[in-house]
């Protein structure tokens, strides 16, 4: 499983609502809608493996 936007933001040190604004704004530039289509744009680009 992957890790939640407080852990990201703990981890970089930065604020969960930081952490999820790049995440928005990434889906906005991408054309992704929800997290189901963030991981498949992962896996078909080999950012993840399943």
């Amino acid at each position: 499983a992957g890790r939640s936007i407080n852990e990201i933001a703990d981890a970089c040190a930065l604020s969960a609502k930081t952490i999820s604004t790049h995440k928005m704004r990434l889906m906005q530039k991408l054309g992704l809608s929800n997290n189901a289509e963030v991981i498949r744009y992962a896996i078909r680009h080999r950012l993840i493996v399943e």
